[in-house]
């Protein structure tokens, strides 16, 4: 019987990137797991959506990974591939703060698995702005750390195609021309411009991505005690963790459930933040 240590050693993977997210993705994998990445010039991620938004993405956040995945499969003929998709939204709860969720998919053919990674980050320079010269242009730039994070510069925030948008824009020139020859093309004098999400010209975002990774193979590594398959994972949170003043239920977590997505098998396990008795800050009675 293969250990989990060794379920993946020396396996071929393929990862579907085309922005350079082997560079933060593929030390981790193959330091933790033992396998061999494998990168395909011909995969066109592109195609499954873009930030930009000239290309739609294809279903959800998941989903859109997933399909990333499974094509890599189809033209490679391998059993594992991992592909990653980030989103960009306000802050459910804190107003004016914008937040970055990725996902590291990792799909096994061969053991029938599918594992997903995740870091949930308020740190993103995910930001836009209507520009009407060179001048608001660089202001903007500034703001959210250029040339270190590349630019984004078009007709209008829904283009109609990749033919209105410049984008890779990571030093002064490049933002000079493609500010010039968009404000000549436009009819309101205005432009439209952002942050390039794309790992390779967004470091911050890369960060996320490799905390993601991590979380992936904290996944991978979690066993199931009935059956050892990996990913035996949280799916669930139960919330009612006692304040500690007056006792009553708050909606702090008080227990998770893990559960295995291949033989059924379920566990509580509470307190799983550390913690049994809730601030009476965070009590709806004591601190109404």
């Amino acid at each position: 019987m293969q250990t989990q240590d060794s379920l993946f050693t020396n396996r071929n993977a393929i990862l579907a990137t085309m922005h350079k997210k082997e560079q933060v993705i593929a030390p981790i994998l193959e330091q933790e797991l033992g396998i061999k990445l494998i990168i395909r010039a011909d995969l066109n991620t592109d195609s499954f959506g873009t930030f930009s938004r000239d290309i739609k993405r294809a279903g959800t956040q998941i989903e859109a990974a997933r399909l990333k995945a499974e094509k890599a499969l189809e033209i490679t003929g391998e059993k594992i591939a991992i592909a990653s998709e980030g989103s960009f939204a306000p802050h459910p709860h804190l107003p004016y703060i914008s937040s970055n969720k990725e996902i590291v998919i990792f799909i096994d053919r061969e053991l029938d698995l599918e594992i997903i990674g995740e870091e949930f980050s308020t740190d993103t320079n995910h930001n836009h702005q209507a520009i009407q010269n060179l001048e608001s242009a660089f202001d903007f730039a500034k703001k959210v750390g250029f040339p270190e994070h590349g630019l984004i510069v078009m007709l209008n925030e829904n283009p109609k195609d990749s033919s209105e948008v410049f984008k890779g824009i990571n030093t002064e020139s490049k933002l000079i021309e493609a500010v010039n020859l968009i404000l000549k093309n436009s009819s309101t004098g205005k432009a439209h411009m952002e942050t390039d999400m794309r790992a390779m010209y967004n470091p911050t975002r890369m960060k996320n991505i490799e905390k993601a990774t991590r979380n992936l193979i904290s996944k991978i590594k979690s066993c199931c005690p009935k059956c050892s398959t990996p990913g035996f994972t949280i799916t669930q949170r139960i919330q009612g963790l006692p304040c500690g003043m007056c006792y009553a239920p708050t909606l702090l977590t008080k227990a998770v459930i893990y559960e295995c997505k291949k033989c059924g098998f379920r566990k509580e396990r509470l307190f799983p933040d550390g913690i049994e008795l809730a601030d009476p800050g965070q009590c709806t009675y004591c601190n109404p």
